[in-house]
């Protein structure tokens, strides 16, 4: 697996999901009560035993480098390899609004980068996916298909048709048909993960470069599909991506089920995040908790049920929170009501304050918001 070569694309903003991206990339989304996005690529890479990635950076990535850092809580900082961040400003042929049209696009003024990778091979992969992979698996059968290509599959269904790749299996194994962002879901989704060899990403880069192609999904897997023998990895495991506020929620509900956090969190296969040195959370006389998840630092004196509370979020007496996911700092006054709630980074919620949402239509508060 050290002949591995990772590159993560951070992604740029999803309005759909509002003001969870307005001051974050994709990839910074946090998730879980204590992690971001990121985590879970970093994690999978760094467990099975690659060590050299790049990080490819979009806008609104403050955030986001404040959580990776140097990538010391992934072992990711060492002297030769390890971790790289490829920032914007290295990528010329994006727009002047700075937004990239596409992977490939991204990838066209890193070709210096490219070819001073060491692997023989390179995983592509998103930033915004979690999901605990065992990516020799995906090794393993690359090399033992023949593949050009190996794109990674769910064969569930979670993210948007029209904006999502799809896969016809063949019966030998291979691929019969791509559909790019088609209007009904189809056989097996693309969760745009992708690995190949070191030379033929540059070839293809190349290719595409020269004839304004950006999009790998489109231009690479869809055009040159006759051309490349690609063959799907399917993993079967539970993956979470979000494409709404709403399909947010939902994927961050599946956490309270043991069976989701089970595979998630497993031992052998950790998912690591930024080590941060905070006190055990205060759960006062008289307080209740019941099917929850909670970070460390925070302070209960009231009522939590049925939901997910991040480090340093305080639960005033009297105050119930349910079905909601508080992030970090939030504060809930004394005799607040919150239920299907989603509260950004540092929000104030005031005493006697009634918030409320729906699980199909959650109410989202802005970071730093006093309501």
């Amino acid at each position: 697996m050290k002949n591995i070569h990772t590159l993560i694309f951070t992604n740029q903003a999803n309005y759909d999901l509002k003001e969870l991206t307005e001051v974050r990339s994709m990839s910074a989304v946090p998730y879980g009560g204590r992690f971001r996005m990121i985590d879970f690529m970093l994690s999978n890479c760094v467990n099975a035993g690659i060590t050299d990635i790049g990080v490819v950076l979009e806008q609104n990535y403050q955030s986001l480098l404040d959580h990776i850092g140097t990538g010391k809580h992934w072992d990711l900082a060492r002297r030769r390899g390890g971790l790289r961040l490829l920032p914007p400003f290295s990528m010329k042929s994006s727009s002047s609004s700075g937004h990239l049209h596409g992977r490939m696009e991204a990838l066209a003024s890193l070709d210096s980068y490219l070819n001073q990778i060491r692997q023989d091979y390179v995983l592509l992969t998103d930033g915004d996916i979690a999901l605990n992979i065992d990516l020799s698996k995906v090794y393993d059968q690359h090399v033992a298909s023949g593949a050009d290509i190996t794109i990674v599959c769910v064969p569930n269904h979670i993210g948007d048709p029209k904006q999502t790749t799809y896969v016809i299996p063949a019966e030998d194994g291979s691929i019969a048909d791509i559909l790019e962002k088609p209007d009904e879901a189809e056989g097996l989704e693309y969760i745009s993960m992708a690995l190949l060899s070191k030379d033929l990403l540059i070839q293809v880069n190349k290719y595409c470069a020269a004839h304004n192609q950006y999009s790998f999904s489109n231009d690479v897997l869809v055009g040159m599909k006759d051309k490349l023998k690609v063959i799907p990895y399917v993993f079967d495991g539970y993956c979470a991506r979000f494409t709404s506020v709403a399909s947010y929620y939902e994927k961050s509900m599946d956490l309270l089920k043991p069976e989701v956090r089970d595979e998630f969190f497993d031992a052998d296969h950790p998912i690591r995040s930024k080590d941060r040195t905070d006190a055990p959370t205060y759960y006062a006389p008289g307080s209740v908790v019941k099917n929850s998840m909670v970070a460390d630092g925070c302070v209960v004196e009231g009522t939590v049920e049925n939901s997910i509370l991040f480090r340093n979020v305080t639960i005033a007496k009297g105050a119930v929170v349910k079905n909601s996911i508080l992030m970090k700092g939030t504060v809930v006054g004394e005799n607040a009501q919150v239920n299907c709630t989603i509260a950004d980074k540092d929000v104030t919620v005031s005493p006697n304050g009634n918030l409320s949402g729906h699980p199909n239509y959650p109410l989202l508060i802005a970071k730093g918001s006093q309501v």
